[in-house]
């Protein structure tokens, strides 16, 4: 039996750490499906949109052959089954993103009692990476190089410098 995961996120942008995750994910499992979500109601106001974030993770995980990049919204457990998924994929950096991680991972095998997670935590050197942390350097002229891919690199030297004008 082939066992597909799920790696959820915004991805705004995908930060190295998230590479690591997925990197380290795709070695575990047959198929990996990274699965940016868009937000319908804006609530994290994301700084690229769906297309340019799917984009991103798609060129950014190329040379992973058993990855693939997709966008979906609304409930992670029905995009799960949608793509025949069994398990969900969550990254984790410190406690308290366990605790939350924790709440979701109860609510979903209560929505969908087949589905599991499994929780990789962050490489020592990513623990306090966050993509918000990202944002904020890029946006106040911080090099944030170190953090991202070269082609997230480039694409908020486009973004930034089109806003400006």
């Amino acid at each position: 039996m082939r066992v597909t995961a799920i790696y959820p996120g915004t991805f705004d942008p995908m930060t190295v750490g998230h590479v690591d995750v997925a990197t380290r994910a795709s070695k575990m499992f047959d198929d990996l499906i990274i699965g940016v979500a868009g937000d319908p109601s804006n609530k994290k106001n994301p700084f690229f949109d769906l297309d340019e974030r799917v984009d991103q993770a798609s060129q950014i995980t190329a040379d992973l052959p058993n990855v693939k990049v997709m966008a979906f919204s609304g409930l992670l457990v029905n995009f799960a089954s949608e793509v025949g998924a069994n398990v969900i994929v969550r990254g984790l950096r410190a406690i308290s993103d366990f605790e939350y991680e924790v709440q979701i991972a109860g609510v979903n095998r209560h929505l969908s009692p087949a589905v599991e997670t499994v929780f990789i935590a962050a490489s020592q050197d990513f623990t306090f990476l966050s993509s918000s942390i990202v944002r904020e350097i890029a946006k106040l002229n911080g090099d944030y190089s170190d953090f991202v891919h070269p082609i997230v690199v480039d694409a908020f030297e486009v973004k930034l410098k089109s806003q400006s004008a």
